[in-house]
């Protein structure tokens, strides 16, 4: 503890008592919440409000530091073990008690039993656990993580687990991984089901990859005018398997952005004005790591100078805000979490963060913002001004300069805005698969037949044969290489 540390003041993590109270239970019960999430320091001999340093009796300073271990020895379970020492600060004595987070969750006074005894560290202060947040510490202090277990009563079907099984292959070809065969018998193996003699039982993992079943399992997107949460331009809620929330979470985003064009020799390259591997890392971070028993769900906010993507639940396991910032993970969620790797979501443990932060610094962007609240986390994406971009781009053309957000600065109320122009255009009837395919698109016109058969829902056929026949028709051609190249879609006359 130095002196710039007490003049900085109480926080999450430190609390000052000018001296110890004769009733442990009103510093027992901070150590039990120190215990409980990541960790403090409790001073004695050191004043809350001005910060004064009066210190304790030299005297009687081994004395008080046995009644501490006393106390926290007997009225605290599981056992804590501080480490309580002697500091001099500008020449006087004050006792400093480190908690480090504890691994038997939850802590609490044995006077009060586990129920009302079980304190956590809200904005500086101690306060009682709520009976969410003590299963939530039980499951930590039994390394259980919450969709690993049973989810009592959901039947899992053959059709379920044969799209589950389909769609994590086409991932893992999608992103380039090993090719492998995914079964129900590898199902088991991840712990997303389990056979018994007679049922086949599914985890809560399990559930939230293949339904949307549960009511929180859901990702809130809108977009805001200004820079507050006042006035909606646009806003979405998707629901269903977790994987599927996160690709339409991050085509909201993609639609709600500005895309520029830059002219690279004789080639036309479009650019989204935030890099879309933050955006995606943003999203499945926020499902991969939210707290699973909080009722909230993950909202992704578009503002004019941002993008937020907030994800229920604070630190977990004692993690530390240092920790994370430096590549340090804790899973939350193990069985989300495999499945994601599995798939190519999460490329290594602990790195999601740190991509983020690249993306925006290769991108000239200014750092992202990581907010941790006691029920939140919080990622913040900044926008470049639009002059900033205009400005950038002074070597393009004043055509394509003009069409910088052209699109995606208009609220997007209506989805299918564009395949309902071209449909007037074309002269003819666009069947749902094709609204869908103009729709995607034009948000991304470099996806794959394969992605947007995954985002459309149909097989990778019905793609290319909708395809071929909007090709005929005039209103889709393919420019570059099958590659590298991208779609262009046709306005035979201006859009309104």
């Amino acid at each position: 503890m130095t002196i710039e540390e007490i003049v900085h003041g109480e926080s999450k993590n430190v609390e000052f008592k000018v001296s110890l109270p004769k009733d442990s239970s009103k510093y027992t019960k901070t150590i039990i919440a120190f215990a409980n999430t990541q960790g403090g320091r409790l001073v004695i001999g050191v004043e809350d409000k001005t910060r004064s340093i009066p210190g304790v009796d030299d005297d009687s300073v081994f004395q008080i530091m046995d009644s501490i271990a006393n106390a926290v020895a007997d009225s605290c379970t599981p056992q804590i073990v501080p480490n309580i020492e002697l500091q001099t600060i500008d020449e006087k004595t004050i006792i400093v008690i480190t908690v480090t987070p504890g691994p038997n969750r939850p802590y609490y006074l044995k006077s009060k039993g586990k129920q009302d005894g079980t304190y956590i560290r809200i904005a500086g202060t101690s306060r009682p656990a709520d009976p969410e947040k003590i299963k939530e510490l039980e499951m930590e202090g039994a390394h259980i993580s919450w969709d690993e277990l049973t989810c009592i009563g959901y039947e899992a079907t053959e059709a379920e687990i044969a799209k589950l099984c389909t769609d994590i292959m086409q991932y893992r070809k999608t992103v380039g991984l090993s090719e492998r065969k995914v079964t129900d018998i590898q199902l088991m193996n991840w712990k997303l089901l389990k056979k018994t003699d007679t049922l086949l039982l599914a985890s809560n993992a399990y559930v939230l990859l293949v339904s949307d079943y549960f009511p929180f399992s859901k990702t809130q997107c809108a977009v805001f005018k200004g820079t507050e949460r006042t006035v909606f331009l646009d806003k979405r809620e998707f629901t269903g398997p977790v994987y599927e929330q996160i690709e339409d979470a991050t085509a909201f985003v993609l639609r709600n952005i500005r895309l520029g064009a830059t002219i690279e020799g004789l080639v036309r390259k479009e650019t989204y004005e935030l890099p879309i591997q933050a955006i995606r890392e943003m999203i499945v971070n926020a499902h991969c790591h939210r707290n699973l028993t909080d009722a909230s769900c993950v909202q992704v906010a578009v503002y004019d100078d941002r993008l937020e993507v907030t994800s229920p639940g604070g630190l977990y396991n004692g993690l530390t805000y240092e920790e994370i910032m430096s590549g340090h993970s804790k899973l939350r969620n193990k069985g989300i979490a495999n499945i994601f790797h599995q798939m190519g979501f999460i490329e290594a443990w602990g790195t999601g963060i740190r991509r983020i932060k690249q993306a925006a610094e290769q991108y000239g962007l200014p750092a992202p913002d990581i907010q941790v609240f006691d029920d939140m986390f919080r990622v913040n994406l900044y926008r470049r001004p639009l002059s900033e971009i205009s400005d950038d781009s002074d070597k393009t053309s004043e055509k394509h300069r003009r069409n910088i957000g052209e699109t995606s600065e208009k609220p997007h109320g209506n989805i299918g805005e564009t395949s309902e122009k071209l449909q007037k255009q074309s002269g003819g009837e666009l069947n749902d698969t094709q609204r869908k395919i103009l729709e995607l698109l034009s948000v991304d016109a470099k996806l794959s037949a394969a992605k947007l058969a995954k985002l459309v829902g149909v097989s990778g056929r019905n793609v290319e044969v909708n395809i071929k026949k909007l090709k005929e028709r005039g209103i889709l051609i393919r420019c570059g290489s099958p590659k590298s190249g991208y779609w262009k879609i046709i306005d035979k006359k201006p859009l309104d």
